[in-house]
């Protein structure tokens, strides 16, 4: 087994980009911040227009 060179090691890095995370806006239209999807809003505690989480 040969040691892999440093270019063909950072050739096959090139494709790790780090990806920004992926933020909607609250349901709640009082609270209306950046929220993950498919997550209670850790501000307002809304989820699918319930209050599932106690208001933060």
């Amino acid at each position: 087994m040969h040691k892999k060179s440093r270019a063909r090691t950072r050739r096959r890095r090139a494709h790790w980009k780090a990806t920004p995370p992926l933020l909607v806006k609250c349901a709640n239209s009082a609270c209306s911040l950046p929220t993950p999807p498919h997550a209670a809003c850790r501000h307002c505690g809304m989820y699918r227009g319930r209050q599932v989480l106690p208001p933060a």
